[in-house]
């Protein structure tokens, strides 16, 4: 019991978890804000091509 006791106080003390949910949350982040702008530049070439093929016909 008192093994259990210990390992439950070290996973309570350990810092571990916190960060890898901190780099969880970054990571999250970052996948948004690439998202946002692999659309708007897609929106934008795809017009920009649009354009172009509509001034070739």
């Amino acid at each position: 019991m008192r093994k259990f006791a210990l390992a439950t106080w070290s996973f309570l003390v350990a810092e571990d978890g916190p960060t890898a949910v901190e780099y969880a949350v970054m990571m999250a982040m970052i996948i948004m804000v690439c998202f946002v702008a692999i659309m708007t530049f897609g929106t934008k070439t795809n017009s920009l091509f649009q354009k172009a093929a509509s001034s070739i016909h």
